[in-house]
Formats: structure tokens, sequence, C-alpha cells
């Protein structure tokens, strides 16, 4: 990996908060990245406990966020032609891209991406 930087997708968030042991020892004493998208996908979901909602947003807090620029634009756009992928799925691995990080997610609609690297995390 990219030394103590990892990027990370809204649904490898879920599974760390959730209690994923694996993801729990990996991503401890990491800088964590994610996109913008991730983060608002996070705060919207609407079933959510008070405890949790206050975890989500201290995690949220440490992590490094990354916005929607020109570039991401752009390179999301490119994915998104290239491989039919739903936009927000485009924009998280454009914004990885754009931090020159490995992308860790469980998304299997990422597969097919040759561009930049991504990881696959299978829960179990």
């Amino acid at each position: 990996m990219s030394g103590n930087n990892l990027f990370i997708d809204t649904n490898i968030v879920i599974y760390f908060l959730s209690g994923d042991d694996t993801l729990t020892e990996l991503l401890e004493g990491k800088s964590i990245f994610i996109s913008v998208i991730t983060k608002l996908e996070l705060l919207s979901y609407g079933e959510l406990s008070s405890r949790d909602q206050q975890r989500l947003e201290k995690f949220l807090d440490e992590c490094s966020i990354v916005d929607l620029n020109t570039n991401v634009q752009q390179t999301a756009v490119n994915i998104r032609k290239k491989y039919k992928l739903k936009l927000p799925d485009s924009i998280i691995v454009a914004s990885a891209q754009y931090v020159d990080l490995p992308l860790i997610s469980a998304d299997k609609s990422l597969r097919s991406i040759q561009e930049g690297s991504i990881i696959y995390y299978e829960k179990k």
C-alpha cells in the first residue's frame, strides 16, 4: 500500500464502523482519505442512532476529504463513459486516482476498471 495513507470506499467505512476486525486492524494508525461523495452518502443515511451518528462524525473529522475539483470531475466523466459505472462510483474512483492512492472497496462493479489501483475487500 502507499505507506500510511489509504483511500476507502463508502462500503469500507460502513464495515469498519460496524466493527469489522480485519478493517479495524488495517485502518488503525493510518491516514484515511475519502471522496466527498462518500461523506455525503454516509451523512445522508437515515437510520443512524444518535450514538452511531456521533461515531460517524468523529470518524469523518479524522478523514481527509477529496472535494469535487475540475480534475476529479473530468476523470469521473471519462471513467463513467468507459466503464458505464454509476456517477457516485466514478467520482470515488476518480478521487482516489487524483490523490494517487489505491482505493479499497467491496464494490464488485469496480472490478473492470484498469486505471489506478483498486484493492477489493471481501467481507467475511
